[in-house]
Formats: structure tokens, C-alpha cells, sequence
């Protein structure tokens, strides 16, 4: 039952979210984000786009290659061009990195590892994230109070932590009765060993997602620019970090939902207004989706050059030796005599 329910709650989550953004501020903002989209903007989308996509494919072949998974940079980067469109597009803002998963699983005869080297691979992706994020927001830990403070009262801050705490509690008494679940959690942290914390693959891991999270901070300061930001990179670095941290929550339609509430609390923390924040974030959105087009590309390549199943010719029974000499001989046998 959960399993049907929970991806409709989290897509209702992001609805929802925009709703109240649109009850409090107004369409003035998304419609504001959508006409400050120029050529300008469009080119470095699709120039930052490539770079970004190409550090992270990169960093997704390190990982498979540490997995014994055997991937090109050629056929990474259009299957993350793929699945970043497809993330774009649909709810959830997950389904491409499923397809990518599983289709590269079916490519190489595991899906199981297959799947779990697209998940660490995004899992080193939001790690380096957090950690910049908290390097950035250690500057000024006001701001982030400010935000989780604006988003959840302390009251209630507390009960969420309480419940969690409790979660936890009962999966570990839980964990040990449970051989299946504990087999694969032991298989994922070898994985996480063999592919992330190895010395072979962890330096290039590092350097290849501090390389992407530049890219996705640029284009999001050439989103606050479009959309007429004033604000200096330092006052807009810790703002871009926590709008980027809010789009790994999968509660989202498209991508739209968590990144712009957090980004207009966080403008309007930083004194620089949400209407501001939201307008910055909606035309990193859209900016985001122009990046992705070249996946629609693929996607349909794909399906119009798809390999058909070759039919296989009928094969005629092989005869024996004996048979093809006795053949002629039990013909010639049977034909009438002549009178």
C-alpha cells in the first residue's frame, strides 16, 4: 500500500509547495523568471550544461569501472544526458536515473550492480554538496538557523527529531531478524568501499564533483543575474547551496517545489526579498530544462536507430554421409523396369 502512496505524496508535496509560493507571492514572480530568459542565457545553459554532464558521466564511469562494470565516457554521457531530461520532465526528478540504472544493469548482465553504481555515483554527487554547503554556510550560520527556523518552529523541530530517533531505534532491533536486509546492507558498504573510498577512485570522485557543483553554481548565478540580482557572489554562494542541497529532496515535480520555497526563504533571510529568491530560482529551472534538451535528442535517436532482433534462418537438417550415398542407390531401385 505505501508503496503506491508515497509517490503520489511526494508529487503532492511539490504541488503543494508551489501553491503556497503562488498564495503568498503571486504569479509575478514565475512569470518574471520565464521573460528573463534571453539567447545569452540559453547559451550558457547549453555550454555549462555540457560541462556538467561530461564531470558527471565521467565520475559515473570511475565508479562502475570500480565496480567491474565496463562503461564508456561516450555512452555515459548520453545516458546522463537521457536521464537528466527525463528527470526534468516527469515527477519525482529520479525516474531518468532509474532508467539510466537499470538499462545500464540489462548493457553490462547485472541490474543489481548496475543500479547500486548509479546510486553511489549520485550518492558522491550530493556528498560533495553537504560538504561544500557546510563549509559555505559555517560563514554564516545564522542564515541556515534563519531558514529551518522559518520552515519548522523549534517545537516542532524537536518531535521530528524524537521520531526519528525512534525510527531508528526500531529498524536496528528490527535489522537483526532480518538476514535479507542485512546482506545488502553489507553489500552496499562494500561497494561504497571498492567504489568511493577507494584510493584508485576517490581523488578523481572528489575533483570531478567539486568540478560539477562549480558548473551548477555558475549557472545558477547566471540565473540571479538574469532574473536582475545585484548581490555579490559571497551573499549569493550560501542562498545558491541551500536552493542546490533542497533539489536532492525527492518531493518534487519536475525538479519545481523544494528548490524554489528554499530559495525564497533564503533571499528573504538574506535581505534581499522571496519574490527575488523565487524568480532566481525559476529561471535556474528553466535554464536547467534548456541544458537537458540535448537528452531529448538521445531519447529519440535511440528509439528510431533501436536494434531490431535479427530473424533467424530456418536451418535444414544436416544429413549423414551414409544417407546422401544411400539415397540415389534406393531411388534407383524403385524406378519401373522397362518393357
Amino acid at each position: 500500500m505505501m508503496r503506491v502512496v508515497w509517490p503520489w505524496l511526494k508529487i503532492l508535496a511539490g504541488v503543494a509547495i508551489i501553491g503556497i509560493l503562488l498564495w503568498r507571492l503571486g504569479t509575478g514572480a514565475f512569470v518574471d523568471g520565464l521573460s528573463e530568459i534571453n539567447l545569452w542565457g540559453v547559451a550558457a545553459a547549453l555550454g555549462i550544461g555540457f560541462l556538467t554532464t561530461l564531470f558527471s558521466a565521467w565520475r559515473w564511469c570511475v565508479v562502475a569501472d570500480q565496480l567491474g562494470l565496463k562503461l564508456s565516457l561516450r555512452t555515459a554521457v548520453a545516458d546522463y544526458y537521457r536521464a537528466l531530461f527525463i528527470n526534468a520532465v516527469l515527477p519525482g526528478g529520479v525516474l531518468g536515473d532509474v532508467h539510466r540504472a537499470v538499462q545500464n544493469g540489462h548493457d553490462t548482465g547485472d541490474v543489481g550492480r548496475g543500479v547500486r553504481a548509479v546510486v553511489l555515483e549520485r550518492t558522491g554527487g550530493q556528498l560533495a554538496i553537504l560538504a561544500v554547503g557546510v563549509g559555505v554556510l559555517l560563514t554564516d550560520p545564522t542564515l541556515i538557523a534563519k531558514v529551518i527556523g522559518d520552515i519548522v518552529p523549534a517545537p516542532a523541530a524537536i518531535v521530528i527529531g524524537a521520531l526519528l530517533v525512534i525510527a531508528a531505534a526500531i529498524v536496528l532491533a528490527t535489522s537483526s531478524r532480518r538476514p535479507r536486509w542485512r546482506q545488502a546492507v553489507a553489500k552496499t558498504m562494500l561497494d561504497v568501499r571498492r567504489s568511493l573510498l577507494s584510493r584508485q577512485s576517490w581523488p578523481a570522485i572528489v575533483l570531478l564533483s567539486a568540478a560539477t557543483l562549480a558548473g551548477h553554481l555558475s549557472l545558477f548565478v547566471v540565473a540571479a543575474r538574469a532574473a536582475g540580482s545585484t548581490a555579490s557572489i559571497g551573499q549569493l554562494l550560501p542562498l545558491l547551496v541551500l536552493a542546490l542541497i533542497a533539489m536532492g529532496l525527492p518531493i518534487n515535480v519536475g525538479g519545481w517545489g523544494p528548490r524554489e520555497g528554499v530559495a525564497a526563504l533564503a533571499f528573504a533571510a538574506a535581505g534581499l526579498g522571496a519574490t527575488q529568491g523565487v524568480t532566481t530560482a525559476v529561471v535556474y529551472g528553466v535554464l536547467t530544462l534548456i541544458s537537458s534538451l540535448p537528452g531529448a535528442v538521445v531519447l529519440v535517436l535511440r528509439r528510431v536507430h533501436r536494434p531490431t532482433a535479427p530473424v533467424a534462418p530456418v536451418q535444414q537438417p544436416a544429413l549423414e554421409p551414409v544417407t546422401i550415398i544411400a539415397e540415389p542407390i534406393a531411388r534407383r531401385k524403385v524406378q519401373p523396369q522397362a518393357a
